[in-house]
């Protein structure tokens, strides 16, 4: 009989050590021996979803094919391996709650004391149970649980990871994640950290079977011998995550230099194969070989935040890696453009320009002279959501004439609203679950840039949106060199636009950063790069 396996991870001492990008990387290597996986983020905050977070907060709202707005760590999960993705991939305190007082006022408990044992543990333990079943018979299921062990909004997620383990010794597996920093006035790495936070999960009634210890450098031997000691965990399950040089996509090879998918694969009683990574490697080749570069400049209104554009900023260094060059990558924040007036004294000197999703007026007349400059100077433009909104206004404004062109979004009163919401939109006060979320068909036009790209005529993107192209102006536009490329499949909104006469100027109401690997590019990504390369040679360089 199949067994489904469940690998826990928990993070200790400071947040941000990468446990997402760690348990990607777990995930990947276990793909590569020819195992089956599945992968779940539980969060402790108590919104529902990080859709309605600010992303200085949060950092990038990631969506799934079926309309979640999630954790960022779902785009490491999508990066790194082939699970399937959605919903039942993230759970939050917030949904969590939400589901056990619903249940409550509907007297599914038959009048109990509703308490979080058992009732909100037991409905963790199902949301555990429920990612299993997004394919048939997972052999291994990775949890990562977000913050830091010792937070008090944790305690539920704990509790019932002890209780799931409680109820299958034989089918957990707790690694634990951890900070080992090194003190440059004393010169030494210091274990108490670490061992202050293995204490802690002790206390919850967990003890980590494997201890992950994130660093600067590779850790000595005696450092994991003390480790091992003090946190009653073999010296050989003291794995060091010590910091990449180059990439991020370096952390499956140099875990599995140190053996961790086999160690997992012993313990868990899983099938043995010897991981191939012969496509990780040939794409990391690719990337401390280039044979070029590119300055890519992103104008935007939340590039202060490393992670409020993370999906992004992935997806383009997919893109130089396929075309075989090195990226650097130039960050505007777009209401500075406008205080200072001169695009080109502010944004000058890249290879091309990316203007990416957004919300609201601020940055907006940035992101406009952004546009203008790269259409009336022929630079490679790459327009995401609000971004294609943008470049649809830029051009009514300066090739139609409509000099009031805008989005209702920044200007209701607009005489011209090129960009607006939908009939059934509008009206509509509550911020959260109104927009076009998650995946939708769109048909391309033969000939198009788009087209060319995807090779296909019928592709399927992601949305996160609620203002749309107003078709009322999709005449004037085409007649005067603005296509509309995509056309969704179940109606007539403009999905792609492109600028005809035109090096490379596309625009897209969609996300595709969302379903870009380092291994899999993004076609429209891969073939901006390649505008800029183009363009380059154009110019002699």
């Amino acid at each position: 009989m199949h067994q489904t396996k469940y690998i826990f991870i928990s993070g200790g001492v400071v947040s941000s050590l990468g446990k997402g990008l760690t348990s990607a990387s777990i995930a990947m290597l276990l793909e590569c021996r020819g195992l089956k996986i599945a992968m779940l983020k539980l969060d402790p905050y108590l919104n529902v979803d990080p859709g309605t977070m600010n992303p200085f907060q949060h950092g990038e709202v990631y969506v799934t094919d079926d309309g979640a707005e999630t954790d960022l760590d779902l785009g490491h999960y999508y990066r790194y391996t082939n699970a399937p993705i959605s919903r039942l991939s993230n759970a939050t305190s917030g949904q969590i709650y939400d589901a056990v007082i619903k249940r409550e006022r509907r007297g599914d408990y038959l009048g109990k004391t509703v308490q979080v044992i058992p009732h909100v543990t037991d409905e963790i333990k199902q949301r555990i149970l429920a990612c299993s079943k997004q394919h048939s018979d997972p052999d291994v299921v990775l949890v990562e649980i977000g913050g830091t062990v010792g937070d008090i909004e944790s305690l539920p997620f704990f509790e019932a990871i002890r209780q799931f383990r409680y109820e299958r010794p034989k089918d957990c597996l707790n690694i634990h994640l951890t900070y080992v920093p090194f003190l440059k006035a004393a010169g030494e790495v210091k274990t108490k950290p670490t061992q202050h936070s293995v204490q802690i999960l002790r206390e919850i009634g967990i003890m980590p079977d494997l201890i992950l210890c994130r660093c600067e450098d590779s850790l000595d031997e005696d450092i994991k011998d003390k480790i091992s000691l003090f946190c009653n965990v073999p010296k050989e399950g003291v794995v060091d995550v010590a910091d990449v040089s180059t990439s991020i996509y370096e952390v499956p090879i140099n875990l599995n230099k140190q053996g961790l998918d086999q160690k997992i694969c012993q313990m868990l009683n899983l099938p043995s194969n010897k991981a191939d990574l012969s496509k990780w490697e040939k794409m990391l080749h690719n990337l401390f070989n280039p044979k070029g570069k590119v300055v890519v400049g992103i104008v935007g209104k939340y590039l202060q935040h490393q992670d409020a554009y993370k999906s992004v900023f992935e997806a383009l260094y997919h893109a130089a890696l396929a075309n075989q060059v090195e990226i650097e990558i130039r960050r505007f924040e777009s209401d500075k453009v406008l205080e200072q007036g001169d695009v080109e004294k502010v944004i000058g000197g890249c290879d091309g320009y990316l203007v990416p999703g957004g919300f609201g007026e601020r940055g907006w007349m940035g992101k406009i002279m952004t546009a203008r400059y790269c259409r009336e100077n022929n630079i490679p433009y790459f327009g995401l959501c609000l971004g294609m909104q943008v470049m649809c206004v830029e051009f009514a404004r300066h090739v139609l004439g409509l000099a009031d062109a805008n989005t209702t979004e920044v200007d209701p009163n607009t005489s011209h609203p090129v960009i607006s919401l939908l009939s059934e939109q509008k009206g509509i006060d509550n911020l959260g679950g109104t927009m076009r979320l998650g995946a939708f068909n769109c048909q391309v036009k033969p000939g198009s840039k788009a087209e060319k790209a995807y090779g296909s005529t019928r592709i399927s993107e992601r949305h996160r949106h609620r203002w749309e192209f107003n078709n009322l102006y999709k005449d004037s536009c085409e007649e005067k060199g603005l296509l509309l490329s995509g056309i969704l499949e179940e109606g007539h909104l403009c999905e792609i636009a492109e600028v005809k006469d035109h090096p490379w100027m596309v625009g897209v109401q969609f996300h595709p950063e969302f379903k870009s690997k380092p291994t899999e590019p993004h076609p429209l990504f891969r073939d901006f790069i390649a505008a800029m390369i183009q363009q380059q040679k154009k110019r002699g360089l």
